[in-house]
């Protein structure tokens, strides 16, 4: 069963593939012993072992390669094992393997068995008499799509597959007049089609056959005719051409697609990073990465993480004026809103833990600087909308189009239903860090730092009132003039409700400039917000100073005969919107502006 050609003296290693559908037992030894034996020949390739048979690569010195071949013929069922032979000046091999398999060609359908049934072979020579006269068949293609780009016989229709295991969905959508039609099929050296040819009788088609040892066995035999282009092979050759000589095709190292030497050429190709075929330029790079954040941010969002039970852990740190202190004294003095008999009865509830969740008694000893956890049972968060939607991002900062409700940051009732924790999840071991807030309800651009560094220099630009940003809100009201502005200062403390109030004698500097945009037949309007301050809720209290109260803003809204949201304007708790903003990138130094799409109640 040797080749027909004699050895090229220039090409002394000798490349086999070879396959055999038979029973097989007792693998495990067989692989051991088939591995020392190729391993001391200097032996190089790959043999799959499996119940159903044997498949295999191979490349060697000539006597290695015969000696190989006469002890599987030993092995019984493996008498007839036939090869196809080829010829190198180099090894295409990088290492032995001998490998055990559910099948030597993944296929993944129950009940073919190719020892026992195949399709009829069509002879190699048979198959060239057929196309020399013309007659009508239909060449099936089984090989995926990559292979078949490097060449396939003339007319042949390709089976339109990345990987064989797809090949059943791909005779599902085969034309069903077909089924009537004379159907070769090929492959590489036949062993797909052994499978595929079975595979399609079960599924109705009446007349196939397969060519037997594939386009190896086609090139050895009758050469090219018929063929355009190489065969791809599975090893570092890449492809053969029809003499079995190895070609000057390539492989992409990142897509595995077959290269011809034109697109070698191409500027796109850059070797072990991509090719014409899988190149993306940096726009599509970046538009890759942000569709891959942003299903990220959905899936740390869905279901929200705060709606599964679960311990929540408040952290307290000891300050220098409570050093020596009670475990209770110091909950009770820090936390005062509580009573003491609430904190005797969270530790003896086992509430009160020290950093490493140690339980700690209510008379134990803190020290300054020690980091106390108040633990909450199996708490379950209020609901917020987590459709974040990741806009921008490099190495140094994210751009976020926030929805509402949704708080930046734990507090209150909040720890897990939050944007930091969402943030926290996609980018650990990151610690992003937003350089500035929107309250809960409002929406729109947020600016999050990569790391300290950067939002150091992130949060000094917003100090400082170097950010631009300009904010669409939906107010209650017609306002007499198309521009104005407020600039009623704001009182430095919260009230216990959480709100601020305009303080004329010590409140901090703030003004806002408004545009009106529209005036709605429904008594309200849509103002362009530019804050030249970054006071918090500023907008809010000047729309409220100024007689028009943000539409949805319950805490400033003095009157109660307000409108109240309708379906139109969608469903946020407040008609207020981040809408655009510009600012000084911390790396590069370039302004950067950006956008976000207005909702749908402007």
């Amino acid at each position: 069963m040797k080749s027909q050609f004699q050895i090229p003296s220039n090409l002394p290693i000798v490349n086999i593939a070879a396959y055999r559908f038979a029973p097989l037992q007792e693998l495990q030894a067989l692989r051991l012993e088939l591995l020392a034996f190729c391993r001391s020949n200097q032996l190089r390739g790959t043999i799959l072992l499996s119940t159903e048979g044997i498949n295999l690569f191979m490349a060697g010195g000539a006597e290695s390669i015969e000696a190989l071949l006469t002890r599987l013929r030993a092995i019984p069922g493996l008498e007839p094992l036939a090869a196809k032979y080829s010829y190198t000046s180099h090894q295409p091999f990088r290492r032995t393997l001998v490998r055990i398999k559910r099948e030597i060609i993944a296929f993944g359908v129950p009940g073919i068995d190719p020892a026992q049934r195949t399709s009829p072979k069509l002879a190699p020579s048979q198959l060239k008499a057929w196309l020399d006269e013309g007659r009508k068949i239909t060449l099936l293609d089984t090989r995926n799509d990559y292979e078949v780009k490097l060449g396939t016989f003339e007319n042949a229709l390709p089976a339109g597959v990345d990987h064989f295991r797809d090949f059943p969905a791909a005779v599902a959508k085969l034309p069903e007049s077909l089924k009537d039609e004379t159907i070769v099929m090929f492959c590489t050296g036949g062993i797909r089609c052994e499978k595929a040819g079975p595979y399609m009788e079960s599924q109705g088609f009446r007349n196939v056959l397969q060519l037997e040892g594939g386009i190896l066995k086609y090139f050895e035999d009758c050469g090219g005719a018929h063929y355009n282009g190489e065969c791809f092979v599975f090893d570092q050759r890449v492809g053969v051409d029809p003499t079995l000589m190895e070609s000057d095709a390539a492989q992409c190292f990142k897509c595995q697609s077959p290269l011809t030497p034109e697109e070698q050429q191409d500027s796109r190709y850059v070797q072990g990073q991509s090719c014409p075929w899988c190149y993306k330029s940096d726009a599509e790079k970046a538009a890759e990465l942000l569709h891959t954040r942003n299903r990220a941010l959905r899936a740390a969002m869905t279901p929200l993480p705060g709606s599964i039970a679960s311990d929540v852990f408040r952290p307290l740190r000891v300050p220098q004026d409570c050093e020596g202190q009670t475990v209770l004294d110091t909950f009770s003095r820090l936390l005062s809103h509580l009573s003491a008999d609430y904190w005797q009865e969270q530790c003896r509830l086992g509430n009160l833990l020290d950093a490493d969740h140690r339980v700690l008694c209510a008379a134990e000893r803190v020290h300054a600087g020690d980091r106390l956890l108040h633990r909450h049972a199996l708490i379950i968060e209020p609901e917020v909308n987590g459709d974040i939607t990741l806009l921008y991002e490099d190495a140094a900062l994210l751009v976020l189009n926030k929805p509402a409700p949704l708080p930046m940051h734990e507090g209150g009732r909040f720890t897990r239903n939050t944007l930091q924790y969402a943030l926290d999840t996609v980018y650990r071991p990151e610690k992003p860090r937003p350089a500035h807030r929107l309250d809960a309800n409002t929406t729109g651009l947020v600016i999050v730092a990569r790391n300290r560094h950067f939002a150091g220099r992130l949060q000094t630009q917003f100090a400082e009132g170097r950010v631009d940003k300009t904010y669409l809100v939906r107010v209650n009201g017609h306002p007499v003039r198309d521009e104005f502005d407020c600039d009623a200062p704001i009182g430095k403390a919260a009230s216990t409700s959480g709100t601020r109030e305009v303080d004329e004698q010590d409140g901090d500097e703030a003004r806002t400039l408004f545009t009106v945009l529209q005036r709605f037949a429904d008594g309200t309007s849509l103002l362009e917000a530019r804050p030249l301050t970054g006071r918090t809720n500023q907008i809010r209290i000047h729309c409220a100073v100024l007689g028009h109260s943000v539409v949805g803003d319950a805490a400033y809204q003095k009157s109660e005969t307000a409108p109240r949201l309708t379906k139109e304007m969608g469903e946020s708790a407040l008609c207020l919107h981040a809408w655009k903003i510009s600012f000084t990138h911390p790396a590069s130094g370039e302004t950067m502006s950006f956008t976000a799409p207005p909702p749908e109640w402007a």
